[in-house]
Protein backbone atom coordinates (compact mmCIF):
# COMPACT_ATOMS: atom_id res chain seq x y z
CA UNK A 1 0.00 0.00 0.00
CA UNK A 2 1.03 3.39 -1.14
CA UNK A 3 0.58 6.50 1.55
CA UNK A 4 0.36 10.14 1.17
CA UNK A 5 1.47 12.04 4.20
CA UNK A 6 0.10 16.24 4.43
CA UNK A 7 1.13 18.26 6.76
CA UNK A 8 1.50 22.28 6.81
CA UNK A 9 5.21 22.31 7.10
CA UNK A 10 7.95 19.84 8.09
CA UNK A 11 6.51 18.66 11.37
CA UNK A 12 4.60 15.84 9.53
CA UNK A 13 8.15 14.11 8.75
CA UNK A 14 7.95 12.46 12.65
CA UNK A 15 4.56 11.12 11.43
CA UNK A 16 6.27 10.08 8.25
CA UNK A 17 9.12 8.70 9.90
CA UNK A 18 7.11 6.40 11.74
CA UNK A 19 5.43 5.30 8.94
CA UNK A 20 8.34 4.63 7.27
CA UNK A 21 9.84 2.59 9.74
CA UNK A 22 7.08 0.35 10.16
CA UNK A 23 7.49 -1.21 7.41
CA UNK A 24 3.30 -1.43 6.71
CA UNK A 25 4.15 0.81 3.50
CA UNK A 26 5.61 0.49 0.04
CA UNK A 27 6.26 3.51 -0.56
CA UNK A 28 5.47 7.16 1.16
CA UNK A 29 4.77 10.29 -0.58
CA UNK A 30 5.24 13.92 1.58
CA UNK A 31 3.73 17.03 0.95
CA UNK A 32 4.47 20.12 3.20
CA UNK A 33 2.85 23.49 2.62
CA UNK A 34 5.61 25.30 3.66
CA UNK A 35 4.81 28.18 1.64
CA UNK A 36 1.90 28.99 3.95
CA UNK A 37 3.33 27.28 7.33
CA UNK A 38 2.15 27.86 9.86
CA UNK A 39 -1.48 26.78 10.19
CA UNK A 40 -2.02 27.20 13.97
CA UNK A 41 -2.70 30.60 13.65
CA UNK A 42 -5.32 30.69 10.75
CA UNK A 43 -8.72 30.32 11.06
CA UNK A 44 -10.73 27.66 9.94
CA UNK A 45 -11.51 28.50 6.71
CA UNK A 46 -8.79 29.61 5.75
CA UNK A 47 -7.01 26.00 7.26
CA UNK A 48 -10.18 24.50 5.18
CA UNK A 49 -9.16 26.01 1.81
CA UNK A 50 -5.52 24.88 2.06
CA UNK A 51 -6.38 21.35 3.24
CA UNK A 52 -8.72 21.37 -0.04
CA UNK A 53 -5.93 22.23 -2.42
CA UNK A 54 -4.31 19.65 -0.67
CA UNK A 55 -6.72 16.92 -1.46
CA UNK A 56 -6.52 18.30 -5.07
CA UNK A 57 -2.97 17.35 -4.91
CA UNK A 58 -3.55 13.63 -3.95
CA UNK A 59 -6.45 13.12 -5.75
CA UNK A 60 -3.85 13.08 -8.84
CA UNK A 61 -1.06 11.45 -6.89
CA UNK A 62 -0.74 7.61 -6.45
CA UNK A 63 -1.50 6.49 -3.62
CA UNK A 64 -3.97 4.14 -1.82
CA UNK A 65 -4.96 6.96 1.25
CA UNK A 66 -3.83 9.79 2.56
CA UNK A 67 -2.39 10.77 6.40
CA UNK A 68 -3.04 14.27 7.56
CA UNK A 69 0.14 14.98 10.34
CA UNK A 70 -0.95 17.95 10.98
CA UNK A 71 -3.09 18.47 14.18
CA UNK A 72 -4.61 21.47 13.41
CA UNK A 73 -5.56 20.27 9.87
CA UNK A 74 -6.92 17.01 11.31
CA UNK A 75 -9.21 18.89 14.32
CA UNK A 76 -10.13 21.74 11.90
CA UNK A 77 -10.70 20.31 8.11
CA UNK A 78 -10.59 16.62 7.97
CA UNK A 79 -14.05 16.16 7.22
CA UNK A 80 -13.93 18.31 4.59
CA UNK A 81 -10.87 16.83 3.20
CA UNK A 82 -12.98 13.21 3.53
CA UNK A 83 -15.59 14.36 1.93
CA UNK A 84 -13.74 15.58 -1.45
CA UNK A 85 -10.91 13.06 -1.92
CA UNK A 86 -11.16 10.00 -3.82
CA UNK A 87 -9.35 8.05 -1.24
CA UNK A 88 -9.65 7.73 2.24
CA UNK A 89 -8.29 10.26 4.32
CA UNK A 90 -6.81 9.79 8.03
CA UNK A 91 -6.25 12.07 10.49
CA UNK A 92 -4.06 11.98 13.67
CA UNK A 93 -6.94 12.97 16.78
CA UNK A 94 -8.95 9.54 16.99
CA UNK A 95 -5.39 7.82 16.72
CA UNK A 96 -3.94 9.59 19.52
CA UNK A 97 -7.18 9.36 21.72
CA UNK A 98 -6.78 5.87 21.02
CA UNK A 99 -3.62 5.91 22.25
CA UNK A 100 -4.52 7.06 25.49
CA UNK A 101 -7.08 4.92 25.93
CA UNK A 102 -4.79 1.83 25.47
CA UNK A 103 -2.54 3.15 28.17
CA UNK A 104 -4.99 1.15 30.28
CA UNK A 105 -4.45 3.51 34.10
CA UNK A 106 -7.07 6.20 32.18
CA UNK A 107 -9.81 7.04 35.17
CA UNK A 108 -11.26 10.04 37.00
CA UNK A 109 -8.09 10.16 38.38
CA UNK A 110 -5.81 10.39 35.45
CA UNK A 111 -4.37 13.92 34.60
CA UNK A 112 -3.63 14.55 30.88
CA UNK A 113 -1.65 17.27 29.64
CA UNK A 114 -3.01 18.28 26.11
CA UNK A 115 0.03 21.02 24.18
CA UNK A 116 -0.53 21.88 20.89
CA UNK A 117 -1.00 24.62 18.55
CA UNK A 118 -4.02 27.78 19.28
CA UNK A 119 -6.33 26.68 16.92
CA UNK A 120 -5.96 23.02 17.94
CA UNK A 121 -6.57 23.57 22.03
CA UNK A 122 -9.13 26.16 20.78
CA UNK A 123 -11.39 23.97 18.68
CA UNK A 124 -11.40 21.77 21.50
CA UNK A 125 -11.58 18.27 19.81
CA UNK A 126 -9.17 16.26 21.68
CA UNK A 127 -10.56 17.73 25.18
CA UNK A 128 -14.13 16.90 24.28
CA UNK A 129 -12.86 13.36 23.14
CA UNK A 130 -10.98 12.62 26.21
CA UNK A 131 -13.30 13.77 28.33
CA UNK A 132 -15.62 11.21 26.99
CA UNK A 133 -13.39 8.53 28.10
CA UNK A 134 -13.80 9.23 31.56
CA UNK A 135 -10.27 11.39 32.09
CA UNK A 136 -11.12 13.77 35.36
CA UNK A 137 -8.43 16.13 34.65
CA UNK A 138 -7.56 17.76 31.86
CA UNK A 139 -5.23 20.64 31.33
CA UNK A 140 -5.48 21.95 27.31
CA UNK A 141 -2.27 24.64 26.54
CA UNK A 142 -1.01 26.28 23.46
CA UNK A 143 2.60 26.02 23.49
CA UNK A 144 3.74 27.25 20.04
CA UNK A 145 7.21 28.47 21.19
CA UNK A 146 8.01 24.94 20.72
CA UNK A 147 7.58 25.08 17.20
CA UNK A 148 10.28 27.17 15.96
CA UNK A 149 12.88 25.51 18.67
CA UNK A 150 12.39 22.56 17.44
CA UNK A 151 12.85 23.86 13.99
CA UNK A 152 15.94 25.45 15.14
CA UNK A 153 17.11 22.14 16.46
CA UNK A 154 17.42 23.19 19.58
CA UNK A 155 16.60 20.08 21.31
CA UNK A 156 18.59 20.71 24.51
CA UNK A 157 19.51 23.11 26.87
CA UNK A 158 18.59 26.70 27.99
CA UNK A 159 15.99 28.28 25.47
CA UNK A 160 14.41 24.62 26.06
CA UNK A 161 14.58 25.01 29.14
CA UNK A 162 13.36 27.74 29.98
CA UNK A 163 10.47 27.71 27.50
CA UNK A 164 9.22 24.46 29.25
CA UNK A 165 9.37 26.65 32.36
CA UNK A 166 7.36 28.91 31.12
CA UNK A 167 4.98 26.93 30.28
CA UNK A 168 4.50 23.97 32.56
CA UNK A 169 5.70 25.79 36.04
CA UNK A 170 2.19 26.69 36.71
CA UNK A 171 0.71 23.42 36.09
CA UNK A 172 -0.04 20.45 38.28
CA UNK A 173 1.83 17.69 37.33
CA UNK A 174 0.51 15.00 34.46
CA UNK A 175 0.73 11.55 34.20
CA UNK A 176 0.51 11.51 30.84
CA UNK A 177 1.28 14.56 27.99
CA UNK A 178 -0.58 14.37 24.87
CA UNK A 179 1.90 16.05 22.24
CA UNK A 180 -0.87 17.77 19.80
CA UNK A 181 1.87 18.99 17.64
CA UNK A 182 3.89 17.20 15.00
CA UNK A 183 6.80 18.92 16.04
CA UNK A 184 6.64 17.93 19.57
CA UNK A 185 7.98 14.13 19.63
CA UNK A 186 11.37 15.41 18.65
CA UNK A 187 11.29 17.32 22.58
CA UNK A 188 9.19 14.08 24.34
CA UNK A 189 11.92 12.94 26.01
CA UNK A 190 12.77 16.28 27.58
CA UNK A 191 8.94 16.93 28.24
CA UNK A 192 8.91 13.91 29.99
CA UNK A 193 11.59 14.22 32.03
CA UNK A 194 10.65 17.91 33.23
CA UNK A 195 7.94 16.25 34.68
CA UNK A 196 9.89 13.80 36.26
CA UNK A 197 9.50 11.13 33.99
CA UNK A 198 5.85 10.87 32.37
CA UNK A 199 4.31 9.47 29.44
CA UNK A 200 3.74 10.73 26.34
CA UNK A 201 1.81 10.15 23.31
CA UNK A 202 3.52 10.52 19.71
CA UNK A 203 1.29 10.94 16.84
CA UNK A 204 3.25 9.05 14.38
CA UNK A 205 3.25 6.20 16.72
CA UNK A 206 -0.40 6.30 17.87
CA UNK A 207 -0.86 6.78 13.87
CA UNK A 208 0.88 3.27 13.24
CA UNK A 209 -1.03 1.74 15.55
CA UNK A 210 -4.44 3.06 14.99
CA UNK A 211 -3.51 1.74 10.80
CA UNK A 212 -2.75 -1.19 12.09
CA UNK A 213 -5.87 -2.26 13.93
CA UNK A 214 -8.12 -0.31 11.26
CA UNK A 215 -6.69 -1.43 7.95
CA UNK A 216 -5.74 -4.90 5.99
CA UNK A 217 -1.83 -4.18 6.42
CA UNK A 218 -0.12 -7.94 5.97
CA UNK A 219 3.18 -7.17 3.94
CA UNK A 220 6.10 -5.89 5.35
CA UNK A 221 8.59 -4.49 2.92
CA UNK A 222 11.80 -4.24 4.57
CA UNK A 223 12.81 -0.77 2.87
CA UNK A 224 10.10 1.99 2.85
CA UNK A 225 11.15 4.49 -0.06
CA UNK A 226 9.75 8.16 0.52
CA UNK A 227 9.67 11.35 -2.08
CA UNK A 228 9.41 14.51 -0.88
CA UNK A 229 7.25 17.69 -1.81
CA UNK A 230 6.72 20.59 -0.83
CA UNK A 231 4.84 23.90 -1.95
CA UNK A 232 7.83 26.41 -1.43
CA UNK A 233 12.06 25.33 -0.41
CA UNK A 234 12.15 21.27 -1.12
CA UNK A 235 15.24 20.96 -0.74
CA UNK A 236 15.37 22.46 2.73
CA UNK A 237 12.47 20.23 3.38
CA UNK A 238 14.56 17.37 2.20
CA UNK A 239 17.42 18.29 4.57
CA UNK A 240 14.92 18.79 7.68
CA UNK A 241 14.11 14.46 6.81
CA UNK A 242 17.46 13.66 6.66
CA UNK A 243 18.13 15.60 10.62
CA UNK A 244 15.36 13.83 11.80
CA UNK A 245 16.11 10.27 11.15
CA UNK A 246 14.49 9.50 7.91
CA UNK A 247 15.79 7.57 4.95
CA UNK A 248 15.91 9.07 1.34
Amino acid sequence: MKVGVFDSGVGGLTVAKSLQQSGLFSEITYFGDTARVPYGNKDKATVTRYALEAVEFFNGADVDCVVVACNTVSVTALEAMQQFSNKPVYGVLEPGVMALQQLGTVSDNTRVLIIATRSTISSGAYQKRIEALGVGHIDAIATPLFVPIVEEALFEGPILQETMRHYFSPLTKPDVVLLGCTHFPLIAEQIAQYFGGVATIHSGEAMVAWLQQNLDLPQRFEQTPIRILASENVDAVKRTAKHWGLSL
